[in-house]
């Protein structure tokens, strides 16, 4: 299959790593944490080498792409475009999950004058959330709305946040903080995030509590799609209690004085909430996602559905959030290198809609994998 490499050996990045290795490639994984590695080393079986590198460096990221056929980012959000730059100044074909909030497309052009494939936002939402919006939104003649609800929780509720974090700290809490673009009439309009919170029942799980997130990213400019929205799902109370948190100035960046010392608040909130926010050895925890496009076909009004349900897997000692977040980015990753999806520039993953066959071939390695997306259509 030849050689990838993995930028960052974190939750998600480790089963990323293990992944491509059980694909057939010649894997190595990178990272400045030697505790991150060493777990990411012991995940892949012997199959995946280390490498010690501080992937804040540009130089270091063109070095370590510049030997692999295919390179896969799993980084946080604040290293995502700095990396994405990076991999495409090296010329090499990159999958990517930063949750970045600069604008990729801005390296589009660079990265088709060096005729390299970029799919940014792979992960479970964004990404299998955008592949099936335009998927479904392709299978209707019109379509009118989209809809994306999807929320990684503990399976077991503690009080008092009823909520552990699946991703990097920082991107958990960007969620409350950034504001989410939602479309409506045709037209991209902006809601605090947090806002406008509903109830929805989801079978094997129960009464859970939607808000606005910025998670429709791409989608509001390559679907025509006039109301498109993205909610993010958390137990009920949970929508409250980040609000005064937020409101208390607790996730502000701006510094203060506290005894004549200048902190941010956001470091102390992080430092005081991730010890209690961290799932521990074996501790499991649940993803759930819906997607519905809404329109119609042959004049006839049609929706198509898909739901998924995961948990946490004691064999493989993966959080649910880590799998349906790599497995995306690592089917994607491994399409690429074989030649199933070839297109220079950056491109969003709904892009991959438009591919013949490859959203089923998607499907079918989640499926391998143990992660159903249930389809239905009313």
């Amino acid at each position: 299959m030849g050689s990838a490499t993995v930028l960052g050996a974190g939750m998600v990045g480790s089963v990323i790593a293990a992944d491509l290795a059980s694909q057939g490639f010649s894997v190595t994984v990178a990272d400045r944490s030697e505790a991150n590695l060493a777990r990411a080393v012991a995940r892949g079986g012997g199959r995946v080498r280390a490498a010690r590198a501080d992937l804040s460096d540009a130089a270091a990221i063109r070095t370590l792409a510049s030997g692999s056929d295919i390179v896969v980012g799993a980084l946080s959000s604040r290293l995502g475009f700095a990396a994405l730059g990076a991999v495409i100044d090296a010329g090499k074909n990159y999958c990517d999950i930063s949750f970045m909030a600069e604008d990729f497309q801005e390296l589009d052009a660079r990265a088709r004058e060096r005729g390299v494939t970029v799919v940014t936002d792979c992960g479970v939402a964004p990404g299998m959330s955008h592949i099936l919006s335009a998927h479904g939104a392709r299978m209707l003649d019109d379509c009118r709305e989209i809809e994306i609800y999807v929320g990684g929780l503990p399976r077991e509720r503690r009080w008092p946040f009823d909520y552990k974090a699946g991703f990097a700290p920082s991107d958990v809490i960007e969620e409350y903080v950034r504001p989410a673009r939602l479309v409506e009439h045709g037209r991209v309009v902006v809601r605090p995030a947090l806002s406008e919170p509903e109830l929805m029942d989801f079978e094997g799980v129960g009464t859970l509590e939607a808000f606005n997130t910025d998670g429709l990213r791409s989608l509001t400019t390559t679907l025509r799609v006039p109301f498109m929205k993205e909610k993010t799902l958390r137990y009920p109370g949970h929508i409250e209690l980040m609000r005064v948190m937020r409101e208390t100035g607790l996730f502000s960046q701006d510094e203060i004085e506290v005894n004549g010392v200048r902190v941010r608040p956001l470091d102390v909130t992080s430092a005081l909430l991730f010890p209690k926010w961290t799932y521990q050895p074996g501790e499991a925890d649940l993803t759930v996602m819906r997607v519905t496009a809404t329109g119609t076909m042959g004049g006839a009004p049609l929706t198509h559905r898909w739901d998924m349900l995961d948990f946490y897997d004691p064999a493989a000692a993966a959080t649910s959030m880590s799998r349906t977040t790599a497995f995306p980015c690592a089917i994607v990753a491994g399409l690429i290198a074989a030649g199933r999806f070839r297109r220079p520039g950056v491109n969003p993953p709904e892009r991959l809609a438009e591919a013949p066959g490859v959203v089923a071939e998607i499907l079918a390695g989640h499926e391998a994998r143990g992660v159903r997306y249930r389809y239905a259509a009313s």
